[in-house]
């Protein structure tokens, strides 16, 4: 494979099969993160700045800003290095130090809040900072991943697409909810070329996404202080609610199990997977989504200290617990706001 650009280079076709997860069931875990930025962010800044210069919105010695707790950052921070582009990251404090090295060391400035919004989190924080920017400098282009259809339209062409070439049929899809792109891409297409699979969203205890409380949360990736535009809450079956701290011991145990180092997202999904194991007939294909690696969380995740001073000591070893909760449509639709 020879490409002429660095974010050219999406493995898009890699999956690990688990047997031993499910009983009498096909767990395959797609992995994301083998590509320059390290996670399926690459193909959400791929399309996010594909569609800006489609539209004529960016072009030669462009600057663009984006919120980011820090995958899309570093993947920002590899297209607009290789095209040119003047990048502005703002983040938050939950960033891991090796995002926030990445994207310094690929040119990108980085701006970090730290005043929380009304929900808990820093999200709106982010925002309202980046809309004071755009006020000042009618030039700068924001990509808006939170509210910009090309988000999850990339998802929909390229992640969900080359799941159903890899693997066929899917019964089960866990995907976990961020900015809700990637999940929102992946529910339009199978909805549409393979409506009995089973739509399973993976969120984390605090986010506001699916219209739980706000809570305080320390790993970057699932999760939101503020709903995302583009989410539809109506294209998902399920959704499964993780502690943090579950998704600490999900990571630790795939890296001892497996000999895979993932990230804190993928920690979510995999818990996700447990809580619904005894639920998913025999028989079945499940695809779970991993959508980075975990050496960005080295410090954090996998750091014993880092761990127990958040969750407590019993943290590094206790035995997962993970909450379930299953909201039907019409709840979800009168929850709408």
């Amino acid at each position: 494979m020879i490409r002429s650009n660095a974010y050219e280079l999406v493995t898009d076709d890699m999956f690990l099969q688990l047997s031993d997860v499910l009983h009498d069931s096909d767990l395959f875990l797609k992995i994301e993160g083998l590509n320059p930025a390290g996670s399926v962010k690459l193909k959400t800044a791929v399309g996010l700045i594909q569609d800006a210069e489609d539209r004529g919105l960016l072009g030669p010695g462009g600057s663009v800003v984006e919120s980011s707790s820090g995958n899309l950052g570093v993947a920002l921070s590899v297209v607009c290095a290789a095209k040119g582009y003047a990048f502005t990251c703002v983040t938050d404090p939950n960033v891991s130090a090796q995002s926030m090295a990445a994207m310094k060391a690929l040119g990108t400035k980085v701006v970090v809040v730290s005043e929380r919004d009304a929900n808990g989190g820093f999200l709106a924080t982010r925002i309202n900072l980046i809309k004071r920017m755009l006020a000042e400098d009618p030039e700068l282009l924001w990509t808006n991943q939170y509210a910009n259809a090309a988000n999850p339209h990339v998802h929909f062409t390229r992640t969900a697409a080359s799941t159903a070439a890899e693997i066929g049929t899917v019964d089960h899809l866990f995907v976990g909810a961020g900015t809700t792109g990637t999940l929102m891409g992946c529910a339009d297409y199978f909805r549409r070329f393979s409506p009995n699979t089973r739509i399973i969203a993976v969120d984390t205890v605090g986010s506001v996404t699916f219209g739980g409380p706000s809570g305080p949360r320390f790993v970057p990736g699932l999760g939101t202080s503020r709903r995302p535009e583009v989410f539809r809450p109506e294209m998902v079956d399920d959704v499964i609610l993780v502690n943090e701290v579950d998704a600490v011991r999900a990571c630790r145990t795939i890296a001892r199990r497996y000999g895979v180092l993932v990230g804190g997202s993928t920690g979510s999904v995999f818990a996700a997977v447990q809580a619904q194991a005894g639920l998913i007939p025999p028989g079945s294909r499940v695809v779970a989504l991993s959508p980075d690696l975990g050496e960005r969380y080295l410090a954090t995740i996998y750091n014993d200290e880092w761990v127990a001073a958040r969750f407590g000591a019993d943290a590094v070893t206790t035995v997962n617990t993970v909450n379930q909760s299953e909201f039907p449509v019409a709840s979800w639709e009168m929850n709408v706001v």
